[in-house]
């Protein structure tokens, strides 16, 4: 049986893990100020370079190739040092494997409990 995480406690991916949280991942069908367009994944992000809190908006086209959950589900992004050793360690869910959006950083999503959750890994901390 599992322990139960007492109010005090950082998750298992914090506390146990060390994964950092990143960002949250929020699916819009508004257009937002300051929007970027990534041709690859056919969706618009936003916000992320200017929230306090990491919020980053996605608005996709009809026929983005990302997965429908990522599309309709917001997601909660975590910095991991080693994707390849997350994904290896732990039994999850792989909804979408590892890649390279741009130079020095990889981009996995897994899915838990009907939610997406993206794993980052930037070449410059590892």
């Amino acid at each position: 049986m599992n322990k139960l995480r007492l109010d005090h406690e950082q998750p298992i991916s914090a506390g146990d893990w060390g994964w950092k949280y990143h960002h949250l991942g929020i699916p819009t069908k508004k257009k937002m100020p300051g929007e970027t367009y990534l041709p690859k994944f056919k969706f618009y992000v936003s916000g992320f370079d200017t929230s306090p809190f990491g919020i980053e908006w996605m608005r996709f086209e009809k026929d983005s190739p990302v997965s429908k959950l990522i599309q309709t589900v917001p997601h909660i992004a975590f910095e991991v040092k080693d994707i390849d050793y997350e994904l290896a360690t732990h039994d999850f869910n792989v909804i979408s494997e590892p890649e390279s959006n741009s130079d020095g950083i990889r981009v996995a999503m897994i899915e838990h409990n009907g939610v997406p959750v993206e794993l980052i890994e930037f070449e410059i901390n590892k």
